[in-house]
């Protein structure tokens, strides 16, 4: 009997760590920001400031990632919202809108989206 209940506890225990480590995944938000800046049609000094800002927004969105719920949303807001400000004043409107639509489509396929409104 106690083996069976040992079994169950360690099956609930692992597929909780899956399920912890799938969430940690949606979070990790690291691009390649070279394509980033094709994509977006970046200068080679735009390119730099934008690694450090992506950087700064990866960063912040892991440790949301590590908080209950309830901070937790409110830290990826603030991380979104802290992002859109920064790469407002580098990008151009173009790079700028195209930027908010890549960045929304990205939370959006996550399921994070609901946490940046």
């Amino acid at each position: 009997m106690f083996i069976a209940m040992l079994s169950v506890t360690m099956t609930f225990a692992e597929n909780e760590n899956v399920t912890n480590v799938e969430k940690t995944d949606a979070y990790d938000m690291s691009v390649n920001i070279r394509k980033l800046g094709e994509t977006l049609g970046l200068t080679i000094d735009q390119m730099e400031t934008v690694a450090d800002i992506h950087n700064a927004f990866c960063g912040e969105m892991m440790v949301a990632s590590q908080a209950g719920r309830d901070e937790r949303s409110l830290l990826v807001k603030n991380a979104v919202v802290k992002d859109l400000k920064y790469m407002r004043y580098i990008l151009s409107d173009k790079q700028y809108r195209k930027y908010q639509l890549l960045l929304n489509m990205t939370l959006t396929n996550r399921g994070l989206n609901d946490f940046a409104e």
